[in-house]
């Protein structure tokens, strides 16, 4: 397969960026997305040129370190797959792949498809988080949990924290990847303490990063490739107007 790679590249976040064209030529239908890059970066390294810069961790599909925009799309255009399980039987012969880093006033480019994504960790820090004594692991045990409420806990912990959500909303909201961290800690009898302490500290650490407000697009859901849904952001709002009636009765 022969395929025509047009790829954002960019020296640094204080740099300005564009496109570089790169031919690449037998390429094997069974390699995944990110291999493909990889022998594109071994045949400008042997040229003396700079390789591409971009994120991978586990390659399984797990850790959300490999996000960027391919043909426009956060992960590429199949459904539920991050970029890494991405394989390039999913792409014909000639094709042209426009390929970018996730585009957000929050997620600053470092170089090349890399963003900083710490924003999200620091939303994490800000109430992401038990840190009420819960006893060990034989007591949570021995904690009765609706099924109803485990199993939405376990979905919504499901989420790797890639950032495709914010790439793909007009917003570039933050809403589903904060929604899914209240709501599978809130599910949880352990969550209850600090259920709307947490809501306020990390919804307020979001606006301060700088990512936008939901607007009910829905591209978030639909690019998530965990298949985190919009009902997580419905707990997030729910959550924080309890949180504010109790705050204000609290006072």
């Amino acid at each position: 397969m022969n395929l025509t790679l047009k790829i954002w590249r960019q020296n640094g976040k204080d740099v300005a960026g564009k496109f570089v064209i790169y031919p690449v030529s037998d390429v094997n239908d069974d390699m995944s997305f990110l291999e493909m890059l990889d022998v594109l970066n071994e045949s400008l390294e042997v040229q003396g040129e700079e390789p591409i810069a971009f994120e991978s961790d586990c390659r399984e599909g797990i850790c959300g370190a490999c996000g960027c925009m391919i043909n426009g799309k956060p992960h590429g255009h199949k459904d539920r797959t991050t970029t890494c399980q991405l394989h390039m039987r999913e792409f014909k012969d000639g094709d042209t792949i426009t390929i970018e880093p996730f585009r957000a006033t929050a997620f600053p480019v470092l170089k090349d498809l890399v963003v900083d994504r710490s924003g999200f960790d620091r939303i994490i820090q800000a109430g992401g988080y038990i840190s009420v004594r819960t006893g060990a692991a034989p007591d949570a045990h021995a904690m009765p949990v609706n099924k109803s409420d485990a199993d939405e806990a376990f979905d919504k912990a499901a989420c790797i924290g890639c950032g495709a959500c914010v790439a793909a909303c007009p917003n570039a909201a933050a809403m589903l990847f904060t929604g899914a961290k209240i709501m599978h800690l809130g599910n949880l009898p352990q969550g209850q303490v600090e259920r709307y302490e947490r809501v306020g500290a990390m919804v307020e650490q979001m606006d301060q990063e700088g990512f936008g407000h939901c607007s009910n697009a829905a591209e978030c859901a639909k690019a998530c490739p965990k298949a985190i849904d919009l009902q997580a952001i419905a707990r997030l709002n729910t959550d924080l107007i309890k949180s504010q009636f109790k705050l204000r009765t609290t006072s």
